[in-house]
């Protein structure tokens, strides 16, 4: 997560219910990312997690009661809102939804978002039942429209023992939720395919052809894309990368079958990045048992060539803007160059695999018609972020 949310100033609010165990973590991750974090609770939830916790977590004194004297004016729903990049509140009860749909302001927490000029974000928590119920739909409904965001809920196991929809996002969700939030909207409306990850080109049925990649890349790409407002299909190889929210994902383990994914698919996307390490050649005939060493032969493996799932879908009637990734051992600038007049692409992505190559952080330049961009080094999500602002430029221009 780094520090994602440097300079933010979050006020949480934490409402009645179970699930205020979870905000406690909320907070330590918000704080980890660099924001500072003021927790205002309801009188409900001291009931399940004192203010005590909060405050050490967060390193500041938390505020309970609207007539709170430690604010010279006492005027703390005004203060509070005010310092406010925005207003989180998590676990946000049945009672807290219905409140703010009505504009009900009878302590200091649903005062302050009345008083509020920053968003609101809630993450709703509650039992099932009362998450169906029609009056907390209409609730909802009527939030959405006064241009409130809800995080979720989940569905799962409850803390009643019950199942169904009305749990708390679990605190990682949140944070990657209000993240998302707070990117710029460059690519809202349209679709992107993005592929990501290695290929592994059987031998037999435990042996391979495959490389290093570790996808981190291409999952950073899927989702900075979702965090501008895309909507994205991801179709992987074999990695082990959580998925990142709202993004479809597919799986696939060959060349063969990563190009049949995407040329179904293609046709109807807006963009189309390649980040996957696609293997070049696979062996001609997998053999269908394990190979022995027995006879003491060295076994000969005949190679094809993979077809190539860009330059495919560059070469579609009407085609996608079509984004190619280049890594390289040497010579970047050239190499990738070549690639993008090769594939008659747009827009190629260029590193060195010293710099990034299964790693966190990563060196990227990027070379269009217009000539090269280096991106500062950093983070893959940064970097995937900056991508995606250049893609949604060019696509504007085109």
């Amino acid at each position: 997560m780094h520090m994602e949310l440097q300079g933010k100033h979050i006020v949480l609010g934490v409402t009645g219910g179970i699930a205020a165990y979870k905000a406690a973590e909320l907070t330590r991750l918000l704080v980890k990312a660099g924001a500072t974090v003021q927790v205002v609770m309801t009188a409900g939830a001291t009931h399940f997690v004192t203010p005590v916790t909060f405050q050490a977590l967060s390193g500041r004194t938390v505020f309970t009661d609207q007539w709170d004297g430690r604010v010279a004016n006492n005027m703390a729903h005004i203060d509070l809102s005010r310092e406010a990049d925005l207003i989180l509140v998590a676990p946000a009860s049945a009672d807290f939804l219905a409140k703010v749909a009505h504009g009900l302001a009878d302590d200091l927490l649903t005062t302050m978002v009345l008083a509020r000029d920053c968003p609101l974000l809630a993450a709703p928590a509650m039992n099932r039942q009362m998450w169906e119920n029609p009056a907390t739909q209409r609730n909802v409904a009527t939030l959405t429209v006064d241009g409130v965001t809800l995080l979720g809920p989940g569905c799962g196991e409850q803390a009643c023992g019950e199942n169904g929809d009305g749990r708390m996002l679990e605190p990682e969700e949140i944070v990657e939720d209000l993240l998302a939030f707070l990117q710029p909207k460059c690519l809202a409306g349209k679709k992107v395919l993005i592929t990501a990850g290695p290929t592994f080109e059987a031998i037999d049925p435990v042996r391979g052809i495959t490389n290093l990649s570790s996808g981190k890349m291409g999952f950073a790409v899927a989702r900075a894309a979702r965090e501008a407002g895309a909507d994205v299909t991801l179709v992987c190889g074999p990695v082990a990368q959580p998925t990142p929210r709202g993004v479809t994902r597919i799986d696939v383990r060959g060349a063969l079958e990563m190009h049949a994914v995407v040329m179904a698919r293609a046709a109807a996307q807006d963009v189309f990045v390649g980040v996957a390490a696609v293997a070049d050649y696979r062996p001609q005939a997998a053999a269908e048992h394990k190979l022995k060493k027995d006879d003491g032969a060295l076994p000969a493996i005949a190679l094809v060539e993979n077809p190539d799932i860009l330059a495919d879908v560059a070469a579609l009637p009407n085609p996608p803007f079509c984004v190619g990734f280049a890594a390289e051992s040497r010579n970047l600038a050239e190499y990738a160059q070549k690639k993008r007049d090769r594939k008659k692409i747009p827009l190629i992505a260029g590193n060195l695999i010293q710099h990034g190559f299964g790693g966190d952080e990563n060196t990227l330049t990027l070379f269009d018609e217009a000539g090269q961009t280096p991106l500062h080094p950093g983070p893959k999500i940064e970097l995937a972020r900056s991508l995606i602002g250049h893609v949604a430029r060019l696509l504007e221009h085109r």
